[in-house]
């Protein structure tokens, strides 16, 4: 296929559905909710196509319970929504970390909270992915920051929810949603897909939740011959309830740290001009974008300014934020975000006080600028004239 064949004008939405496809999604469950509708619309129309198959459910709550049972079914599985929709799926992604079931879960973020501003971007849903459903679970949260890195930040989702067996969310909002961009699709073959790990012992022989050198077990399809049994409540290796404590807590344990110890292999990050940056931004999503632009300006007028920008929130990234501050260079991390500080709380944990952290937050609808970020860091790091007066008129909200 030529380059030209390859390359596709797409909604981020759009682009979402394209990655999907292309990491073998083939069930879709869901319910019309804006600005995600196109997602759900899309898989309707493309699952046909490949032999999928999709279904709307009659809420939110239907939608996740379906897409649970597609997967255990055998199938990579998806579902989509939006803030209050997310907040109906919340106790069904609970059920679905603690039975280990294999699940992408596509949250379009909008102002909120309540039905809020539908049409308009926000980045609220940010702790509500990582502590919206109850007790102590694991979570991967992927925040793709453009239409291209949304393709293929879908696929990555598939491959890390079917590596560990859980849940994984993309996390993205209105904005990316419905932005449209030039992008490459790439052949079949040429980035990677993981298949699901699959039993090979006798079927009496199968423990669905059998640990063997730290290794995710085997899931094996319903109505393949393997039967076994399914609970959201603690589990012995057979499936079935037990009230051990040990086994308990061990499980408990295990859940949360198949995710937080694989740090390494599941975070991914995109770092600019920090081997010397006196000011480091850290951003994700949206925002990040600004935060490039401004850093890119910043370095022009002469200020050692760097851009962190995660593409996987939760886990939180940790490990890179604090060996860029333990290099001993930054005075100032800014944290911009279309929301009230939820993820400037997490930066202020790992630097532990090893230099100043300072919010920028922002959630009247409209994306963080990047003069607002410039200006706060003009405030404290430059001579005001190193960049136009003019940029300087917009202040940032500081939290």
């Amino acid at each position: 296929m030529s380059t030209e064949k390859k390359k596709k004008f797409l909604q981020g939405n759009e682009a979402c559905i394209e990655g999907a496809l292309y990491a073998g999604c083939r069930f879709y469950a869901g319910y019309p909710i804006t600005p995600s509708t196109e997602v759900m619309e899309l898989m309707a129309l493309s699952l046909p196509k490949v032999g999928g198959k999709f279904i709307q459910m009659e809420d939110e709550i239907g939608s996740i319970c379906a897409a649970i049972g597609g997967a255990l079914a055998g199938e990579k599985a998806m579902t989509g929504t939006s803030g209050p929709g997310f907040s109906l799926k919340q106790e069904a992604l609970g059920w679905a970390c603690m039975t280990e079931v294999p699940l992408v879960i596509v949250n379009v973020m909008r102002s909120g909270p309540s039905t809020g501003y539908p049409t308009g971007p926000s980045q609220s849903d940010v702790m509500q992915t990582k502590w919206g459903s109850h007790g102590d679970k694991p979570t991967i949260t992927l925040v793709p920051a453009s239409v291209q890195e949304l393709f293929y930040e879908t696929i990555r989702a598939f491959n890390l929810s079917e590596k560990y067996r859980t849940p994984v969310i993309v996390l993205f909002d209105e904005v990316i949603g419905h932005m449209r961009e030039a992008i490459t699709i790439p052949e079949p073959g040429e980035v990677e897909v993981l298949e699901r790990r699959k039993p090979t012992c006798p079927p009496e022989d199968y423990r669905p939740y059998a640990i063997q050198n730290g290794e995710v077990a085997p899931l094996a399809p319903f109505g393949e011959g393997y039967r076994f049994h399914v609970t959201g409540l603690y589990h012995a290796e057979d499936g079935f309830p037990t009230a051990n404590q040990q086994y308990i807590h061990d499980t408990g344990m295990r859940l949360v740290n198949k995710v937080e110890h694989n740090q390494d292999d599941i975070c991914e990050n995109e770092e600019l001009f920090l081997d010397d940056a006196e000011v480091v931004v850290f951003a994700y999503g949206v925002s990040s974008k600004s935060a490039k632009f401004a850093v890119k300006e910043l370095r022009a007028g002469g200020v050692k300014a760097g851009l962190l920008r995660p593409k996987t929130i939760w886990p939180f990234p940790s490990n890179a934020l604090d060996k860029v501050v333990a290099a001993g260079n930054v005075k100032k991390i800014i944290v911009p975000e279309m929301n009230l500080g939820q993820i400037y709380g997490e930066v202020q944990k790992v630097v532990a006080g090893r230099c100043e952290v300072q919010g920028i937050f922002r959630v009247d609808t409209e994306p963080i600028h990047p003069k607002q970020i410039m200006s706060a860091v003009l405030g404290h790091q430059v001579e005001p004239t190193v960049i136009p007066d003019e940029v300087l008129i917009e202040r940032p909200m500081d939290g």
